[in-house]
């Protein structure tokens, strides 16, 4: 019998489609998230230059300047610019495994936030950047987006010298929809675009950050909470604090209180601007290493509406609440990979979750023991100082904590004594006693004619 003859196969080609990348990594994120990428890499380059170490403003003197319109796109930073030996790191497609170690504080993680940034707006991006004696530029431009072949990127040294060490990234040949929005939306966008930075680098830009929007400085919009001063054994309001350290490095801040007096049902609904009551900075805001990942959040991803808390009502508009998660290691962060968001079945976030709504619970009960008395309640709170999270912070350190080792996770807990409504006494009183069944009955047929009377 012929014996048949076996087939070669040619290696299968399982190499990456640059346009691929392109086109998919920009797909699940918005314009506003990737200029946010773009910000990130401007605090992770002050993180590697070295921050003040004053507490309350270690980014003071550090900034970043946007700038756009229907042709380009452009963001400039003093914050260090990008060491030559982080180049590969830099503008290569996802992390390399030999990458050095980032910076302490940083959340890069995968090493795409940059180059998504730019694919994103258009299909032509400069990059010029200083860093001490390195100056180089990279341009990459519609050939080397076409090119399937080529993936090096072309690198020169830059020309000119910077006042500060820093990057500036130039984005031009806008995708139409992009140009769109940087000129006939210019001013929505713009609106948008600062109310994020607003909010998710508020904690920053409070600790001396500058960012500038066409010109304009972000306010920032940090969650502040009442902290009174009162001394040790007084019914100050102060918030709850929870703080742990994980086995795996993860350092944990929880802080939930009142950021304002409880609103009567008037300045809830009221018709005058300057006295209504929002919502919108009640609820949680959680930090990935300064970042806020949420802001505000009154769903039951932060613990509203489940295990005995009830949904947000405008009843709880005055509770606000923060936990930070502080690591070295990224990617020990319970954050999803946009890095505007929380991974919301992370075991550890879930464990810190139920310290959230313990806290919830104590301010929730305060305000439903004054029900009713409102103005009352306000007394306690009108004249204190809400403070931003950042003092909160320092000024926890004065406290006396609880240790928590029977609970999961283990840690340190202040739980504060807030004064409470003085108890209405009632006139009335309850009478109970119990006597002989054949007494009772005699009774029952004096007082009623029936023996089988209830003895109530």
């Amino acid at each position: 019998m012929k014996k048949q003859q076996s087939q070669t196969y040619e290696p299968v080609d399982a190499s990456p489609v640059k346009s691929f990348f392109v086109s998919m990594l920009t797909r699940d994120i918005s314009l506003e998230e990737a200029i946010l990428d773009l910000l990130d890499n401007c605090v992770d380059g002050i993180l590697r230059s070295a921050p003040s170490e004053d507490d309350k403003k270690p980014y003071q003197d550090y900034r970043a300047e946007l700038t756009f319109n229907g042709d380009s796109f452009t963001i400039t930073d003093n914050c260090g610019g990008i060491p030559w030996k982080l180049h590969d790191y830099a503008f290569r497609m996802g992390r390399p495994k030999e990458r050095p170690d980032e910076s302490p504080g940083s959340v890069g993680v995968y090493g795409i936030g940059m180059k998504r940034a730019m694919f994103k707006m258009g299909r032509h991006c400069l990059v010029s950047t200083q860093n001490g004696k390195e100056r180089y530029e990279v341009e990459i431009d519609p050939g080397w987006i076409a090119d399937e072949e080529q993936w090096a990127i072309p690198v020169k040294e830059a020309t000119k010298t910077k006042k500060k060490d820093g990057t500036t990234i130039v984005i031009g040949e806008l995708y139409p929809e992009i140009a769109s929005r940087f000129s006939e939306e210019l001013e929505s966008f713009k609106a948008d675009l600062e109310r994020m930075i607003a909010a998710h680098y508020a904690f920053i830009i409070n600790k001396g950050f500058e960012v500038l929007v066409n010109g304009s400085v972000v306010r920032p919009r940090p969650t502040k909470l009442v902290f009174s001063k009162g001394g040790k054994g007084t019914h100050g309001i102060k918030p709850y604090i929870f703080k742990t350290t994980t086995p795996e490095g993860v350092s944990v801040f929880v802080a939930v209180g009142f950021a304002r007096p409880m609103p009567t049902q008037e300045e809830i609904e009221g018709e005058k601007e300057e006295t209504r009551y929002s919502s919108v900075e009640a609820g949680w805001t959680i930090l990935c290493n300064d970042r806020a990942v949420l802001y505000c959040d009154r769903t039951e991803l932060t613990g509203w509406g489940e295990a005995g808390v009830p949904r947000y009502h405008n009843q709880f508009i005055a509770i606000s609440g923060v936990v930070e998660f502080r690591c070295d290691d990224a990617r020990k962060l319970p954050m999803t990979t946009t890095k505007r968001g929380i991974e919301s079945s992370s075991r550890l976030y879930l464990q810190i979750k139920n310290k959230m709504r313990e806290g919830m619970r104590i301010f929730i009960d305060y305000t439903n023991k004054w029900k009713g008395s409102t103005e009352e309640s306000k007394k306690h709170i009108e004249g204190e100082v809400a403070i931003p999270f950042n003092e909160v912070k320092i000024a926890s350190k004065k406290l006396v904590f609880r240790s928590t080792k029977r609970t999961i996770p283990s840690g340190e807990q202040y739980r504060p004594n807030l004064p409470l409504p003085k108890k209405i006494e009632s006139n009335q009183r309850r009478i109970s006693f119990v006597r002989d069944e054949g007494k009772v009955k005699r009774v029952a047929q004096y007082l009623y004619d029936d023996v089988e009377a209830d003895p109530s």
